[in-house]
């Protein structure tokens, strides 16, 4: 069974990987660029839109909620390496003797380790938190983020770097993280109202005296 899974998940990988063209070797390296990585400033304009709409929509109130954000992705990616990749320590299809000479390498390979997906893992963390925490106000973002951090996913399957496992995984990491932090924040900022509200009960008790 497990040997049928792999075989499965080497054909899809090699069926994405083979559907290569300049035009696509080339925007995939662009898809798949983190923030700081080069070629950077693809996404930064997408990224500065969301810190607006974050900013708008929380005001005074948005520092805490960009916190928790910064705190998700900083626990999607640190357990995507030491609870995975460092555990299981599957190699990336690249750096596979058997797999890698049938890909089509677009850019380098990384690290040796593939499973899980530490791209995957963090933009559908961030698609998962902001999707929860402003659907309410503007519907059309969880389309928005989660039809682009499955882009991004996509990418790494079509560069050779991860089998598509790879990339769910790391999604499904990323959505459960996403899902446990929006509820931490909310119950952080609760606390964080409810002390606000007896401090100003607290002042106007003391003004009337």
């Amino acid at each position: 069974m497990i040997e049928f899974f792999n075989n499965l998940d080497t054909q899809l990988l090699l069926l994405i990987n083979g559907l290569h063209n300049g035009f696509l070797d080339y925007s995939m390296i662009y898809v798949s660029s983190r923030l700081f990585w080069l070629p950077w400033l693809f996404w930064l304009p997408f990224y500065l839109l969301l810190l607006y709409f974050v900013i708008k929509h929380y005001r005074s109130k948005s520092y805490l909620l960009l916190a928790f954000l910064a705190l998700t992705l900083l626990l999607s990616d640190q357990l995507s390496v030491h609870a995975f990749k460092n555990v299981f320590e599957r190699l990336r299809p690249c750096h596979d003797p058997d797999v890698a000479p049938l890909l089509h390498m677009v850019t380098g390979c990384g690290g040796p380790y593939g499973f899980l997906s530490s791209h995957a893992a963090n933009v559908f963390a961030l698609a998962t938190f902001l999707s929860l925490l402003l659907y309410r106000t503007y519907t059309w973002i969880a389309w928005v983020m989660f039809i682009w951090a499955s882009l991004v996913g996509y990418s790494r399957i079509y560069l050779g770097v991860h089998y598509p496992s790879d990339v769910l995984a790391g999604a499904l990491l990323g959505i459960v993280d996403g899902f446990l932090m929006v509820r931490l924040y909310r119950n952080v900022a609760a606390l964080q109202e409810k002390k606000r509200e007896g401090d100003n009960g607290m002042a106007d008790s003391s003004g009337k005296q």
